[in-house]
């Protein structure tokens, strides 16, 4: 009897465990602090901080196992690095840049089921890992050049929808990247993470499977400059 209440705790234990996490608090948090234009609202959101720190409480407590999809693990840990992201600039706020902040992205302030991690940790050790380069246009560094803060938490069902709509809204953005046919100007995330996105011609064609303009093949490539001045 002992044996199998013991199986029985242990298979309720993992059934729990690889449910995706509700990230209502956090679209919650989005909805009323974060514009459309992805400005968020720091000042009134520290003042206001009770469902945010609930939500880092949850974050905190209930990261993916290894038995949960990769949608489930994806859009845990791009949630976990923007709202982490947005807790460090509230903790110093005000600020005129998160690079202003010492090591911002090396200190070891996000607990997670008990172990302290950095940001870089989440975003080179656990997402780049996963291959899929449109991570890069979900993640948002606090700062003007970054891609735009979603006003809805990234959920497992609609992850693929949402990691699209997000590249293809960085990458038609003017403010982020200028684009014509034969000579692009594009933002430096695209220099920084070379090795995540296809080479030579295929990079070309996957700017083409997000961009509204044609772009041929042979097109110049230059980069534009990176504004880290806060997105508020």
């Amino acid at each position: 009897m002992l044996r199998f209440i013991t199986i029985s705790l242990l298979l309720n234990f993992w059934a729990v465990n690889t449910q995706p996490l509700d990230h209502s608090l956090w679209t919650e948090v989005l909805q009323k602090y974060v514009s459309d234009k992805g400005e968020v609202n720091y000042k009134h959101l520290k003042n206001n901080i009770s469902v945010f720190e609930s939500y880092l409480k949850l974050l905190s407590a209930n990261p993916p196992t290894n038995e949960c999809s990769i949608e489930v693990k994806k859009a845990y840990w791009i949630n976990a690095y923007n709202a982490f992201t947005v807790q460090l600039i509230i903790e110093n706020y005000p600020v005129r840049s998160i690079k202003d902040l010492w090591r911002p992205w090396d200190q070891s302030f996000i607990e997670i089921d008990g172990e302290k991690i950095t940001l870089n940790t989440i975003e080179h050790k656990i997402l780049r890992p996963m291959g899929d380069p449109r991570i890069h246009f979900a993640i948002v560094c606090a700062s003007q050049s970054c891609p735009k803060l979603l006003k809805h938490a990234y959920e497992p069902n609609t992850l693929d929808d949402q990691l699209n709509n997000s590249t293809a809204d960085f990458i038609n953005d003017p403010l982020k990247n200028n684009i014509n046919k034969s000579a692009i100007k594009i933002s430096k995330i695209f220099k920084w993470f070379k090795s995540d996105f296809p080479k030579k011609e295929a990079f070309i064609d996957f700017l083409n499977s997000y961009s509204k303009i044609r772009i041929l093949e042979q097109s110049e490539i230059n980069y534009l400059n990176y504004s880290w001045k806060l997105n508020e």
